[in-house]
Formats: C-alpha cells, sequence, structure tokens
C-alpha cells in the first residue's frame, strides 16, 4: 500500500549493481545533454541561465521517488519554456525580479494545481486535449520558439513575441545583424544537424563499436558548446558584437518560498493551469510510450504527483517549470537507464557542474544556445499533421488549424484555448447529430443492419430505431423527431423497438425525453419496447420510474424483440437459415 504512494519503494529494495552501472551510464550522457539544453531552455523563458540547472537538480530527485517512469527525464524543455516567458511577460518587464518572481510562482501555482489532482486521481484530465489540438499547438509553438531565438542568432534586436510582432521587427533591424554571430550560428546549426547521424558513423569509422558509437553520438551538445566558447575566447568574438554569457552563479540554489503577492497569483493561476496540463500530456504521452517498450505500467495518477512535486522543488529553489523532456527521455532511455535513480544520479551531476564548471561558461556564446533550442524544436514540428488529419476529419483538422493560426497570431495561451474550445464545440455539434439508423432483419441470420446500407426484411407494423450514440441534452430531440416522424410516415403501426446497444448513458434530459416519447407513442395506441440495453444504462433506468410506465418490454438482444413482435418474419428468416444449412452439409 505504501509503494502505491511511493513508487521508490517498488523498485528500490530490488536494485542491482547491474543496474547502477546502466543508471551511471545513463545518467553521464543526460547530464552532458542537459547542462546546455538547461541553460538554453532558461534563456527561452527569459531567464538566468542557472534557472534552467537549478531545474534539473530538485526537480529530478523528487520525481525519482514519486514518479512510475523508468526513463522519463524530467526537466526544463522548449514549450513549458515558451509558456512560461509568455505568461511572466504579462506581469513584468524581461530581466527585473518581478519577472523571476512571477516564473516562480508558475512553478508553484502548476505543481500544486499537478498534486491536487494527483491526489482526487484526476488523470483523465489529459483526455480534454486532443491529439489534433496538442500536435497543432506544438508545432506552432515550434514555430515561434524559432522565431524567438533570431535575435540570439542573428545577433540583431529583433523582438517580439507573435509572427505579426517578430516579422516586422526583423525587416526592421535587418540592417543590424551581426555576421560574427550569424557566421557562428550557421557552423554550430549545421554541425549539431551533421552530428544526428553522421556523428555516430565517424567515430564506427575510427573502430568504435555500433552502440558505444551512437552512445557517444549524444555528446554532440558537449562538443558544440566546447568548440564554440574556445573560438568565442580565443579569437575575443565578444569585442566583436557577440553576446555572451558572462557570469553564472556559482554553487547550489538558494532554496524558500517567493515573495507572496495575492494579486499576481490571481493573474496567473489561469497560465499556471495550461502549464500543468499541457507539461503534463507531453510528459504521461513521452512515459508511457517509452514503458511500453519495455512492457511496463505507467500510473497516470502518481504522474500528476510526482511532477507536481517536482514543480514545488522548482519554485523553491529558483528554477523554472519543468516536465518530461522527448529528446532527453529517448536518450536516458537508449543510453540504458534501468530506473528512477538514474533521474537522481543526473541530478547529482549537475550539481557538481553548477558548483565547478560555470565559471569555464563565462564565454559560452547566447547563439550557440539559441541553436540548440532550435534544433531542439525542429523535431516538435509536423507540418504534414494538418492536411492528414483534414483529410480524414473535417471536424479535428479545423480544430488544429484554429490551434496553430491563433497560436501564431495571438499568442500561446489564446491558441491553446481556442483549440478546446473549438475541440468541445465540434464535439457538441456532432453529437447533437447522432447518426440515427432504421434496422431491418438480414435474410437468413439473427442480425439487424440499417435498411439503407444492407438488403433486410422489414414488418411494417414495428419500427425498429437503432441510434448509435450516447443519449443526452444535445441530441435527444433528434431521437424523439425521428419516431413521431416515422409515427406519421406509417399508419399501420404498431410498435418502435429502440435497439440501444451503442447507448452507454442516458442523462436526465435523454430520459424525458424517452418518456414524452414513449407517452406519445401509448397516445397512439403504439408499444415502445427497448432491446440490448447495456447493464450500466439499465442500472441507470431502474432508478428511474421510466421502466415501469414503459408501455412495452425491454428484450435482451433485437432478435428476441422481434421474435415477440413479428415472429412470422423471423420464423420465415430461420427457416431459411435451416434449410440453407441442410443443403451445404447435404
Amino acid at each position: 500500500m505504501l509503494a502505491r504512494y511511493l513508487p521508490i519503494l517498488a523498485w528500490a529494495p530490488q536494485y542491482r549493481r547491474a543496474s547502477l552501472t546502466n543508471d551511471l551510464i545513463a545518467a553521464m550522457v543526460v547530464t552532458i545533454m542537459l547542462v546546455p539544453q538547461g541553460m538554453a531552455y532558461a534563456m527561452l523563458a527569459g531567464l538566468p541561465p542557472q534557472a534552467g540547472l537549478y531545474g534539473a537538480m530538485l526537480p529530478l530527485l523528487l520525481y525519482a521517488v514519486f514518479g512510475t517512469s523508468r526513463s522519463l527525464a524530467v526537466g526544463p524543455v522548449a514549450v513549458v519554456a515558451l509558456m512560461t516567458a509568455a505568461a511572466a511577460g504579462t506581469v513584468a518587464e524581461l530581466g527585473t525580479p518581478g519577472y523571476h518572481l512571477a516564473a516562480l510562482w508558475l512553478a508553484l501555482l502548476s505543481g500544486g494545481m499537478l498534486l491536487i489532482m494527483g491526489i482526487f486521481r484526476m488523470g483523465f484530465i489529459a483526455s480534454f486535449l486532443s491529439h489534433p489540438v496538442i500536435s497543432g499547438f506544438i508545432t506552432a509553438a515550434g514555430i515561434l520558439i524559432a522565431a524567438s531565438q533570431l535575435r540570439h542568432l542573428l545577433g540583431a534586436p529583433i523582438s517580439g513575441k507573435t509572427l505579426p510582432e517578430v516579422i516586422p521587427s526583423l525587416i526592421e533591424n535587418i540592417g543590424a545583424i551581426s555576421l560574427v554571430t550569424t557566421a557562428l550560428s550557421a557552423a554550430v546549426l549545421a554541425f549539431l544537424l551533421w552530428s544526428r547521424a553522421g556523428l555516430a558513423l565517424l567515430l564506427q569509422r575510427f573502430g568504435l563499436s555500433a552502440p558505444l558509437a551512437k552512445l557517444l553520438g549524444k555528446t554532440a551538445l558537449l562538443i558544440a558548446v566546447l568548440a564554440s566558447i574556445l573560438v568565442a575566447w580565443g579569437l575575443g568574438l565578444d569585442r566583436f558584437g557577440l553576446a555572451i554569457l558572462g557570469d553564472i552563479p556559482r554553487g547550489l540554489p538558494e532554496f524558500g518560498l517567493p515573495d507572496f503577492d495575492l494579486s499576481l497569483i490571481q493573474i496567473l493561476a489561469a497560465p499556471a493551469l495550461m502549464i500543468a496540463i499541457v507539461g503534463y500530456v507531453e510528459s504521461i504521452s513521452i512515459a508511457q510510450t517509452l514503458a511500453a517498450k519495455k512492457r511496463e505500467s505507467i500510473n497516470a495518477d502518481n504522474e500528476l504527483v510526482a511532477l507536481g512535486l517536482a514543480n514545488l522543488g522548482a519554485g523553491v529553489s529558483n528554477a523554472m517549470p519543468v516536465t518530461g523532456g522527448l529528446s532527453r527521455s529517448i536518450v536516458n532511455y537508449d543510453a540504458g537507464a534501468e530506473t528512477p535513480a538514474a533521474g537522481a544520479m543526473t541530478a547529482a551531476m549537475i550539481a557538481l557542474a553548477v558548483i565547478a564548471l560555470t565559471p569555464l561558461m563565462y564565454y559560452l556564446p547566447r547563439a550557440t544556445l539559441a541553436v540548440i533550442i532550435l534544433v531542439a524544436v525542429l523535431s516538435l514540428l509536423d507540418f504534414r499533421a494538418l492536411p492528414r488529419t483534414w483529410a480524414y476529419s473535417r471536424a479535428d483538422g479545423a480544430a488544429m488549424a484554429a490551434t496553430m493560426v491563433v497560436t501564431l497570431l495571438i499568442g500561446v495561451e489564446q491558441g491553446l484555448v481556442a483549440g478546446v474550445g473549438l475541440s468541445l464545440v465540434l464535439y457538441l455539434y456532432r453529437t447533437s447529430r447522432p447518426h440515427i439508423a432504421v434496422v431491418g432483419q438480414v435474410p437468413g441470420t439473427e442480425h439487424f443492419r440499417n435498411i439503407e446500407r444492407h438488403k433486410v426484411e422489414c414488418d411494417a407494423r414495428v419500427f425498429s430505431i437503432r441510434v448509435d450514440e450516447s443519449l443526452y441534452f444535445p441530441n435527444a430531440r433528434a431521437l424523439e423527431d425521428r419516431i413521431v416522424r416515422a409515427l406519421a410516415e406509417t399508419p399501420e403501426l404498431e410498435h418502435v423497438v429502440l435497439q440501444a446497444n451503442a447507448v452507454n448513458y442516458i442523462d436526465a434530459s435523454a430520459l424525458e425525453s424517452l418518456e414524452a416519447i414513449n407517452e406519445r407513442l401509448n397516445a397512439a395506441g403504439v408499444r415502445f419496447h427497448l432491446s440490448e440495453v447495456k447493464g450500466p444504462v439499465m442500472d441507470q433506468l431502474k432508478r428511474s420510474h421510466f421502466l415501469d410506465e414503459l408501455s412495452g418490454e425491454v428484450y435482451l438482444t433485437q432478435f428476441d424483440a422481434m421474435s415477440a413482435l413479428s415472429p412470422e418474419l423471423t420464423r420465415a428468416s430461420v427457416e431459411a437459415e435451416r434449410t440453407d444449412t441442410r443443403r451445404v452439409l447435404a
């Protein structure tokens, strides 16, 4: 029972020496990747570089204790960093103490919300963000992330949070582009793009095994960082306008709650909720994908608790909001991480780097960090998803397109709200017009199918109808109107049978509609029957007076209903089936 709330108790007692070796190797590789990425994402969020490094310390330790994924690498990520910048920028100027205070409260608020959702077992919250909406949002956010780094990549004072702001600023400052900064950015970008496949192949040519070459190929970020530091320092490029990091505070972060400001908390509550949900959806998707490869399971509610505590840890350690990162998690998995202890080891190595290595990063060009961000977001861009989704479903395609357009033109928060809102509106519209089929018996069988799609047999005295949707307030009237129309069009009608095999739920409004249908049919001398009602729906109906007032019967199957109401039709169908069977056997 205790291990249910402390997943570390499930794996720590069985920890082996082989696991220690594998976790240690994975931690070293992830640390090499996380140090430059953490500083880069802090820069993207508009925070000091150490905020990204702090976000890879206490949060990782907390996730190692409370998380259920053995491969997920928690820390700063690009999309959450962009959302942090967008939210903090609405309450304070970039680079001010108020801006950093807002980022800390975003971490605390989003962490608290995730923790509460986990305590109340609300892991289902991820279902409210459809995949098309998330895909469209992440693609648009990736474009904005790339656009936001133009000022660092080109060395020009380009500003703006949306494309209508960035593009005019780029045109206005095109004459201020630094050739030195642009050349360095292009060189680092070319190296990192080549290293995705070329570095491992090059190492194999020098005699290294394929697995080892692939593992060492993950050190491309470290090589790019070291090389750019040496070039900037050796050639004195900062004298030619190249922006460098400068002094980074050395040592562990100061722990404690940030200054309390109720008005600030009220403003940041909605953005914090969006950061919490987007971070959780991204994290749980990565965790489940990697867990499936090892045939392991992920507890969604525990993940809420773990991510909530990780963000609370970020908020009290001068860090930034965190979640599971795709590229780092894949590297962690490929490097052989067996348990969450790899994350704890990564946190310890990050702490050593903050204590010992920060002076060496003085000459690290900001352009290099911008390129690291750019390469990371390339994997987020999926431009083929929109036409693919549109071809399959116009509604989902419209939601994805709206999310992308609003995100790019107005902002990340507004884009996400627009996508979720449009998805809900389209869902209500779609379910308010359910597919309703009049069914008849397929000759020679006990099956009943749509009369418009199959050759079936019907009895004019019995009207059998199937609704392929749960019944609730937006669509209840549609069923009522269809049955009333059949009553008017068929004078010889004696029975109406509602085949309810596709109905999973009936709300109070739909129940009233069924009662109205029963009353109208009863007044016209027509009996109302139900068939193939699911157990939970039947339990629901038993709690009302509907079954007591029902003019007809409730049948187990549609065939049972027709056998009772139109025995001539079903008897002839069964006899035909038996004749065919005898003919085949003969």
